[in-house]
C-alpha cells in the first residue's frame, strides 16, 4: 500500500484516484472546487463512466479514497503526487499547462517530505522540466530542499472504458531516469503487472512525446475509417 494524492478531479484525476484505491493504495484526491469535493465525498461523481460510481463509493467505504480541498493537507499526504488537471487547447492549438504549473507551485509550497511529483495530464515534450522548475522556485522561496522528483505516467484511457482501460492497461508508461522513482512506480502498479509485465521505462521527454504519438496515431485512424467509408458511400 502507497500514500497517493492526485490533483484534479476530473475524468482522469477520479478514474485514477478511484482505480488506485481499488487495489489497496490510500489515495486522497484534491480539486479546488469545494462543491464538487463536497459531491465526490458523499458518493456522487460529477461525470458518467460506467464503473466509476462503484469504484468511488467502494473507496469511500473502505476509507482508501478521500476528497479534499485543503492542498496544504493533500501534498502533506502523498509520497507519489499525481498531478492530473486539465490542459485544454489555446487559440492556437498548443495545450494549456497553467494548470500544472499552478499544481506544482502549490506542491512546492507544501512538501516537506520526499516525493515523487507526477504528471498525468496531457503535456507537451519538456512540461516536466518547467514542473521541475516551479516546484524548485517554491523550494527557494521557502529555504528548504526536499527530495522531489519529477516523473511522466501519461494516460491513455478511452472515454465509456476508462474503468477497464486502467485496470487491465495495454501498457504502463512511465518516464524517468531515477532508478529510485521507477522502483517506486514499479511498486505503485505491481496489482496491475501481476500476469504480465506491462510496465514500460523510458526517458521522461520520451514519455511525454509518447502520449501524443498516440493520439495522433487514433487520429490517423479515424481519419483513414472515415476515408473508406466515404468512398464505400
Amino acid at each position: 500500500m502507497m500514500r497517493v494524492t492526485v490533483f484534479g478531479g476530473g475524468y482522469v484525476g477520479l478514474v485514477t484516484g478511484a482505480c488506485l484505491a481499488q487495489v489497496g493504495h490510500d489515495v486522497v484526491c484534491a480539486d479546488i472546487d469545494a462543491d464538487k469535493v463536497a459531491q465526490l465525498n458523499n458518493g456522487v461523481s460529477p461525470i458518467f463512466e460506467p464503473g466509476l460510481d462503484a469504484y468511488l463509493q467502494g473507496g469511500l467505504r473502505q476509507n482508501q479514497l478521500r476528497f479534499t480541498d485543503d492542498m496544504a493537507a493533500a501534498v502533506a499526504h502523498g509520497d507519489v503526487q499525481f498531478i492530473a488537471v486539465g490542459t485544454p487547447a489555446n487559440e492556437d492549438g498548443s495545450a494549456d499547462v497553467h494548470s500544472v504549473l499552478q499544481v506544482a507551485s502549490t506542491i512546492g509550497r507544501y512538501l516537506d517530505h520526499p516525493a515523487v511529483v507526477v504528471t498525468k495530464s496531457t503535456v507537451p515534450v519538456g512540461t516536466a522540466d518547467r514542473v521541475r522548475a516551479a516546484l524548485q522556485a517554491s523550494f527557494a522561496k521557502r529555504a528548504v530542499n526536499p527530495d522531489a522528483e519529477v516523473a511522466c505516467n501519461p494516460e491513455f484511457l478511452k472515454e465509456g472504458s476508462a474503468i477497464h482501460d486502467f485496470m487491465k492497461p495495454d501498457r504502463i508508461v512511465v518516464g524517468t531516469e531515477s532508478p529510485r522513482v521507477e522502483q517506486l512506480m514499479r511498486e505503485l502498479y505491481a496489482p496491475f503487472n501481476r500476469n504480465h509485465e506491462r510496465l514500460m521505462v523510458m526517458d521522461v521527454r520520451s514519455a511525454e512525446l509518447t502520449k501524443y504519438a498516440a493520439n495522433a496515431m487514433l487520429a490517423t485512424k479515424i481519419s483513414f475509417i472515415n476515408e473508406i467509408d466515404n468512398v464505400a458511400d
